[in-house]
């Protein structure tokens, strides 16, 4: 174990990092949905005490709660996978009328080495459909890439007052396999 997994607690997961980067940026709210993409990061944020965290119904309330936490003085991000961003996309329309900043981390399914053909059509949609509502991307699909990519898209959100989405592509979170733990 080395010096920064020992002060924290935590392991070398990828997770871990975007955890770190919550802490560093005063993220006070996460709002999620059931996705075992993000699970051990929801796992970090629901023990802490200075992180709140709700879980969702469905994505969209999480842009709205987001733009409440920020008038409310309090930085926040929404945790969802991509089959759920359609679910967001008329609430998306608040970050460019509002001019909030908003970070969101998604874990992208519909591409490399996807068995579920259901998952397509809304994983290669993702990206134009954020573009279009003018969210900012910042795509990653390496562990060592993760902490420096959500720490630039918190700076982006936060002190840039940008709406942002980290696309946490299907080669960093795993191939998934019905019956089988997801393949790396």
């Amino acid at each position: 174990m080395n010096a920064e997994t020992s002060n924290t607690g935590l392991g070398a997961d990828w997770r871990d990092h975007i955890f770190r980067v919550f802490q560093d940026h005063d993220i006070k709210q996460v709002y999620h949905v059931p996705d075992a993409g993000h699970a051990r990061l929801i796992e970090h944020c629901q023990r802490s005490n200075a992180i709140r965290t709700l879980a969702l119904t469905t994505e969209e309330e999480g842009v709205a709660l987001a733009a409440g936490a920020w008038l409310g003085g309090q930085r926040s991000a929404l945790l969802m996978q991509s089959s759920g961003v359609g679910n967001t996309i008329n609430m998306m329309g608040l970050t460019k009328t509002l001019r909030f900043p908003f970070l969101t981390l998604i874990t992208m399914r519909g591409d490399y080495g996807e068995f579920n053909s259901w998952q397509y059509p809304m994983g290669q949609g993702t990206p134009k459909v954020l573009e279009a509502m003018g969210l900012l991307l910042y795509p990653v699909e390496r562990a060592e890439d993760v902490r420096a990519t959500v720490d630039a898209a918190a700076r982006t959100a936060f002190n840039g007052g940008q709406a942002v989405a980290v696309l946490l592509r299907q080669k960093l979170i795993g191939i998934k396999d019905f019956g089988k733990k997801t393949a790396k």
